[in-house]
Parts: C-alpha cells; structure tokens; sequence
C-alpha cells in the first residue's frame, strides 16, 4: 500500500530545457600513459565552457566508459550544478555509437558538438551561432578555421556559385601561428606542418555582413539538431578512424560546411599546450549554472528539513 502521497503532484510547472544543448564526448579509460593528462585537459575543455560562453545552454556530458576516478568527477559536477545531463557508458561504444545516443537525447533545438580536448574562447558560441542562423542550409559550423578538403565542401562551393548575394575569395588567410597551432596539435610534426602551410589556399564567404571559411569538422560543430538527426545511425565497427562518415554524408546531402574566420576554439589533444596553461589556471571553478541552493553544504540540511516536513503533513496522514 502506498504511504502517503507523491510531492510532485503538487508542483505546477517542470523545467525547460535550453534552446542550445552543449554536448561533450569524454573517453578516459585510464589515468597513465597517453591518458597521463587526460583528466586536467578534460576539466580545462569544461571549463573553458563555464567560462566562456556567451549565451544561454544547457551542457550534457556523455562518458563512453571512463575509468571509475573520472566518473567520480563528472557526477560531482552533476550534483554542484555544472552538467546539467550526464550519460555514463559502461563500455566504449565508440565515437559513431556515442553520435547515436547524443544527437537523438539532446533535449536542444541545436546541439554545439565536442570533443573533450577542446579549448573555447571567450565568444566561441554566439559567435558560430550567427552564422549558423544567418547563412541558409547549413548543416554544421566549426568555431574556427583550419586547412579543409574541397572534396569535403563541394555542396558549399555550388551553393556560393548559385548565389549573387554570397561573395567567394581565396587565399591565405589563416596566419602560420594560427595554422600551426591546430595542426601541431594533431602530431603533426613541424616540417609537414610548414610545407601544408605553404601549400595550402583558404577559401571565404562574404554573406549579409558575415564571413566564413569554406569547410568543418566533426570534432567540434554547432548545428541544427533536426538536420543532424538525418544522418542517424552512425554503423562504425571501430571507435576512431571513421569519423569523416559526418562529414561526407553531410555534403553530399547539399548541406553548407562552414568554420568561423577567428579561432574560437583550440585542439589540446592528449596534454595542455604551452599558450594555454596560464588561461587554463585562471579558469573558475563554477559555471554559469551552479545555483547557491544546489551545493551540498546548503542542499543536505534542505533536503533534511523538505523530508521532515513531508513526514509531518504527508507520511502520518496515509499509514
């Protein structure tokens, strides 16, 4: 028999979620060797985003089966307020299963992608949602520009040819700190890393007053969730190394691929780089979201206190 009556038949209204759902992909099955660093370069990617964005979002977390110390950490930002969604994995069902779960579960209208080894500037978001908004037919924006493949871009090509409004120029315009500071962080070393500089042509859109850079990519994106869900499943039978699937399917569905003309956003692979570290230090330790009412030390006696009031008009009145 049922002892008193449910609480939440008294509540009025429930929560909604933001119209933007930040998503974030971890994987750290371990905490040695390539993974040395892994937890701090996770907490920095967070915090970069409690710190740095700009406009309202809710941040959802999927772990595809980390270790149990980093479990521990992303459930504790869970209870302090930080994570407002936490999906914990219990087996690495790799990146094209994790795409599975997330671009159907985020309760956003737009999910914003990552990787766990992102860095974000502060702006990144609003500024990857303007275009995003602004330019028709997009399917997916980076928040920063890098060398892209026109094999990858060819719907975005034609789409500019079509359109008297869309300016197209080529040339350099990436400076060598900018490029070399993504693609090092890739392991690539310094030499190829120069000679891809030298041979490389950057392509911009003029567009209503906003310019993009022609390409994207899957380790980091802003997009319309509906447009995103097209693509559902993702059949991948290894965990990395085809993950370009996103991005091919996206251009030959004739969606636009674009990247913001400014870094907005840093890779840091598998360790903090060096122009990173002070901002990494200064990183606050709460986001936008962590509530007063919600931090252990005041929600325990809360809690205590809505359970001793519940037993008093409630659990007595239904034995």
């Amino acid at each position: 028999m049922r002892s008193g009556q449910n609480p939440a038949k008294a509540i009025k209204e429930v929560a909604k979620p933001q119209r933007i759902t930040v998503a974030v992909l971890n994987y750290i099955p371990f905490v040695s060797g390539y993974f040395s660093n892994m937890p701090e370069v996770l907490q920095t990617c967070l915090g970069s985003l409690w710190a740095n964005t700009d406009i309202p979002y809710d941040l959802m977390v999927l772990d595809n089966g980390s270790c149990a110390e980093v479990k521990e950490y992303l459930k504790k930002q869970v209870e302090e307020g930080r994570i407002q969604y936490l999906i914990l994995s219990e087996k690495n069902l790799g990146k094209g299963g994790a795409w599975n779960i997330i671009l159907n579960a985020a309760p956003g209208e737009i999910i914003a992608y990552s990787d766990n080894d992102c860095y974000f500037f502060p702006g990144w978001l609003s500024k990857s949602m303007q275009l995003l908004e602004t330019f028709p037919n997009v399917g997916m924006v980076t928040s920063r520009p890098f060398w892209g493949r026109k094999e990858h871009n060819t719907a975005t090509f034609e789409w500019v040819e079509k359109t008297p409004e869309a300016e197209l120029s080529s040339g350099k315009f990436i400076d060598w700190e900018t490029f070399r500071s993504f693609t090092m962080s890739l392991g690539v070393d310094e030499e190829t890393t120069r000679k891809s500089f030298d041979d490389n042509i950057d392509y911009r859109i003029q567009y209503k007053g906003l310019t993009a850079q022609i390409g994207a990519s899957h380790y980091q994106f802003v997009g319309y969730k509906k447009i995103l869900e097209k693509f559902l499943p993702f059949e991948m039978d290894r965990p990395m190394g085809q993950v370009r699937q996103l991005d091919i399917r996206m251009n030959e569905a004739g969606y636009l691929r674009l990247m913001t003309a400014e870094p907005l956003m840093q890779n840091m692979s598998n360790q903090i780089p060096p122009e990173l570290q002070k901002e990494a230090k200064n990183l606050p330790k709460n986001s936008k979201h962590a509530k007063w009412w919600e931090f252990p030390l005041i929600k325990k006696p809360l809690m205590k206190f809505y359970d001793l009031i519940f037993r008093l008009y409630y659990y007595d009145s239904f034995r």
